[in-house]
């Protein structure tokens, strides 16, 4: 009876302690690369614009929580997160299976395809048209992870760059001949502002290597924000808000799978 009593006293206490370590969030830290227009970026007086933030900040309103943007660059953001810099990563960061040995994701925030960019009329649509051409990426990216294992295999030279406005800047000298990204952040950001304007997309690339879908990235085993981040995604959902987010940044396009 007293071994009874103990076992139940000790598990009435590891249970206060577990409500004690219950960690109640008042702000919400998330990592961002700001150079990745629509999704992510810089507005001429510095403020963060675009789809992700305006869905990280909806999260926070939802849950009554401060929001804080922390500045990163995007192959940064794995090694901030681990090392709490932030609590998530809302940075256009795709769910993968090695992301996913290293951290964990909320539900689905967008999912969009990777492709080319490159002059128009260059009609570069496949690692064997790219053969001695040289083609940048961000590093950090699925596409990174898809130059290496593809592009080079295919007598590519591949270049890395911090973030994806370098990358712009070297494809408008010259000194890319393509670039491999984001499908829709080249679609609805660089092909519509003045440097893009003599520039192409590739149809979607079909590979493995690049899967769609979009998550914000989290600390692994943190099930508690998790949850409290899909709480969040779920009441945007259903309240409209999501739609009106992503009608107010691409029109009709519609950027969920829902997967």
């Amino acid at each position: 009876m007293k071994k009874a009593l103990l076992t139940l006293s000790a598990l009435a206490l590891c249970m206060a302690a577990g409500s004690a370590m219950a960690k109640e969030y008042k702000e919400l830290r998330f990592g961002v690369d700001p150079s990745y227009a629509p999704f992510e970026s810089k507005a001429a007086d510095g403020s963060l614009v675009g789809f992700d933030i305006d869905l990280g900040n909806a999260i926070c309103a939802e849950l009554k929580v401060k929001c804080k943007w922390v500045e990163s660059d995007f192959d940064g953001m794995i090694p901030g997160l681990n090392a709490n810099k932030f609590d998530g990563v809302i940075s256009s960061m795709t769910v993968t299976e090695a992301r996913q040995k290293a951290i964990d994701f909320s539900n689905e925030l967008f999912s969009g395809p990777t492709s080319l960019v490159f002059k128009k009329g260059a009609g570069f649509s496949t690692p064997e048209s790219l053969k001695g051409k040289t083609v940048g990426y961000e590093q950090g990216t699925i596409q990174e992870a898809y130059a290496k294992a593809v592009l080079d295999k295919a007598g590519v030279t591949t270049k890395a760059y911090a973030n994806q406005d370098q990358v712009y800047a070297d494809l408008t000298s010259g000194r890319l001949d393509a670039s491999v990204q984001d499908m829709l952040q080249a679609e609805l950001g660089f092909l519509k502002s003045p440097a893009g304007a003599d520039y192409e997309v590739s149809k979607p690339i079909d590979d493995p290597l690049l899967p769609a879908k979009t998550a914000v990235g989290i600390k692994k085993g943190n099930k508690e924000l998790k949850a409290l981040l899909d709480k969040g995604l779920a009441a945007l959902h259903k309240d409209g808000k999501y739609a009106e987010i992503q009608k107010k940044n691409f029109g009709d396009l519609n950027l969920y799978s829902g997967k």
